[in-house]
């Protein structure tokens, strides 16, 4: 892996948390992603199920972690199920963990190789009464795919059917929704990364430049420091591709007096950050881009210090609704009759700001959260309101991450990064 290595205490901390949460005589499993094929003999590069890292730290396929806290013999409370390494993998692959490397990196003291996994499972399932399957109930999910837990969870049903099952998810969206301060260190890491990419390209965009340039300098600057890629498709949009909420293809020139709004961020040790800025070809913002920029930022500044503890998510969008139609009508995209008459399911400020203000964030960039519970300590939400006018030929977003602390306003794990747009001027000039 290219990030250094992460405190065990952490999943150790992350494993003690799902365990106290489980019922009596059970136990738990969680899977490794599956290596996705491409074609012929090419697979896309591995990504690790979120929950297994969060648990363990395990960055590896073919792994399975199972958890087991009522076991009668102690070294079943905890177990890693890991792929054989050997001398022929290394020199081909590369050495996969070894049994000390692995308890090294996650704190787990049983580690078993893969061949022994159906053994040691059938003798552990005749000793609990439930099975936690790991199911994927992430709010925006939409699997097309029949994944490696799916794959397991069938074949458990079959082979043990007279046990009940229970869900790991609900525990983990809980639990994954507060974060460590470890995990805050791991994406305060992720944001210093994506600031070093923003800088390279505020000193590099000029008009004649394309957007998949643009994309470039921000690649080389993260994998420069120790990112292995973009957190999510990066979204480099010129002029009126920013009208267009997820633009992905990157392959338009970069014209004089056009905008580019920016949706980038970099990954570091699987946690992600998200950050929009929008910055202009020429160095220069015109009167009218600079006054809608300035609208966008306010917004964003005022909803931010919404994000405090016991605020609830669905309300805070509509007091975030409020703020949007004041500065629209300021800006003259909107009226006093537009408003009154608007439709209540969708406000009039939705014609020009058409998306949500706040996601949570961590290991995955739409991250794990319950958006029907109070805002708490710990969760980390972005704030990224926008304001999009086709008929003028731009769009602006401004992001940043955020951490809710327990009193006051949340902690900006962005706040070095350039936002106003004066300072943006100074640096491209």
């Amino acid at each position: 892996m290219k990030y250094h290595p992460i405190d065990r205490n952490l999943f150790i901390k992350n494993r003690k948390n799902f365990m106290a949460k489980m019922k009596p005589s059970s136990l738990a499993v969680f899977n490794s992603n599956d290596v996705y094929p491409v074609s012929a003999d090419s697979t896309m590069p591995f990504e690790q199920s979120r929950d297994i890292f969060y648990l363990s730290g395990v960055d590896q396929e073919e792994s399975i972690l199972v958890l087991f806290p009522d076991a009668p013999n102690p070294k079943h409370r905890e177990m890693l199920f890991l792929t054989e390494t050997n001398e022929h993998i290394a020199v081909w692959e590369g050495e996969k963990l070894t049994k000390d490397k692995a308890f090294e990196t996650s704190g787990v003291k049983t580690v078993f190789w893969l061949k022994e996994f159906d053994k040691v499972f059938y003798e552990v399932m005749t000793q609990v009464d439930t099975i936690y399957f790991n199911t994927n109930e992430h709010y925006r999910a939409n699997v097309a795919t029949e994944t490696r837990e799916a794959r397991f969870i069938k074949a458990t049903k079959d082979k043990f059917p007279a046990h009940s099952w229970a869900k790991s998810n609900p525990i983990l969206q809980r639990l994954r929704s507060v974060k460590d301060q470890i995990e805050i260190d791991l994406m305060q890491t992720a944001c210093d990364i994506t600031e070093k990419g923003f800088r390279r390209v505020l000193g590099f965009v000029k008009p004649g430049v394309w957007e998949f340039d643009i994309e470039a300098e921000f690649m080389h600057e993260f994998l420069k420091n120790r990112s292995k890629k973009f957190a999510y498709t990066p979204i480099v949009a010129s002029g009126n591709n920013a009208n267009v909420l997820h633009y992905i293809e990157n392959n338009q020139e970069c014209k004089a007096g056009d905008l580019i709004l920016l949706d980038v961020g970099a990954e570091y040790a699987n946690y992600s950050s998200d950050m929009s800025r929008t910055i202009p070809v020429s160095g220069r913002f015109t009167d009218r881009q600079k006054q809608v920029y300035n609208a966008v930022n306010r917004v964003k500044n005022d909803a931010t210090k919404m994000l405090v503890p016991g605020t609830m998510w669905a309300e805070y969008h509509v007091e975030v609704g409020k703020l949007m139609t004041s500065e629209l009508i300021r800006l003259g995209l909107l009226d006093k009759a537009d408003v009154k008459n608007e439709n209540p399911d969708w406000p009039a400020y939705k014609k020009y700001f058409m998306h949500g203000t706040s996601h949570h964030i961590g290991l995955d960039t739409h991250d794990y959260g319950l958006l029907y519970e109070p805002m708490q300590a710990g969760n980390v939400f972005t704030v990224e309101p926008g304001i999009y006018i086709p008929d003028e030929g731009f769009g602006i977003r401004l992001e940043d991450d955020l951490v809710i602390q327990k009193t006051g306003e949340p902690f900006n794990l962005m706040r070095d990064i350039p936002i106003e747009a004066d300072e943006i001027e100074d640096l491209m000039n």
